[in-house]
């Protein structure tokens, strides 16, 4: 059985920033501290954290939810993308970020889990408190 959590966090910074900063190739790489490529559009191809993240965004609304599929190079090559969902909403602190991450391989959810935190949340918040 595929694997599935959901997290949030709050981030100084408005959700139209925070959805910028998400499909741009440069400030993507700079919140997160690794490279990235993408195609900021539906249907576009993009690649993070050097490589290591790949997959296709497959639904936009703008400055409020991006849906994308999602694997790493850590996926069993017969394994189906996971499907990675972000929501934005207004914050009386900035936005409040939710991310719904399904379809992960069994087993990896919990590492996944912990890479978001680390990988993603932590560094943002500094990145959009500067």
């Amino acid at each position: 059985m595929p694997d599935t959590f959901e997290l949030s966090t709050v981030l100084p910074a408005s959700p139209q920033r925070i959805y910028h900063a998400w499909l741009d190739s440069h400030e993507h790489g700079a919140m997160t501290g690794g490279t990235a490529q993408i195609d900021p559009q539906v249907g576009g191809q993009f690649n993070a954290w050097d490589g290591y993240i790949t997959g296709t965004t497959l639904e936009l609304e703008p400055y409020y939810r991006i849906v994308q599929s999602w694997r790493t190079v850590e996926f069993p090559a017969d394994a189906p993308d996971s499907k990675l969902e972000i929501v934005l909403e207004d914050s009386v602190d900035g936005a409040k970020l939710m991310l719904k991450h399904s379809n992960i391989p069994a087993g990896q959810g919990s590492a996944y889990e912990h890479g978001w935190v680390e990988n993603y949340f932590e560094p943002m918040k500094d990145y959009f408190a500067s």
